[in-house]
């Protein structure tokens, strides 16, 4: 009884997301990394870091704040390449996203 009486004291009200006050969504990691790879073009890539950068820089992080991300664009790249919607490159070439090392690039798919 006591168990029961504490629970409904402790119910919250769940956040309302649509709000008309409410500002625009953050944009995802993944929807930056697909951005900066649409900008700059098919048959071209981008630099981890540059996508670690952006995201820093659209949540408000310090100028060091998109070293915190890099590990975070790894694992986004490693999901995105499994959907099918972006390739990881080294040394120019595609990679098996669950079996690369060192240094890699990003890059949408190319349409052959």
């Amino acid at each position: 009884m006591q168990a029961a009486s504490r629970t409904s004291t402790q119910m919250t009200l769940a956040p309302n997301f649509n709000d008309s006050n409410a500002g625009p969504a953050a944009p995802t990691l993944e929807s930056v990394i697909l951005r900066l790879c649409a900008e700059i073009g098919a048959g071209k890539s981008i630099c981890p870091s540059e996508a670690a950068k952006a995201m820093a820089l659209e949540t408000g992080g310090g100028e060091l704040a998109w070293r915190d991300w890099l590990l975070k664009v790894r694992r986004s790249a490693v999901a995105l390449a499994h959907a099918g919607q972006l390739v990881i490159y080294r040394k120019g070439k595609p990679v098996d996203p669950d079996d690369f090392r060192g240094v890699y690039r990003l890059g949408l798919p190319r349409s052959e």
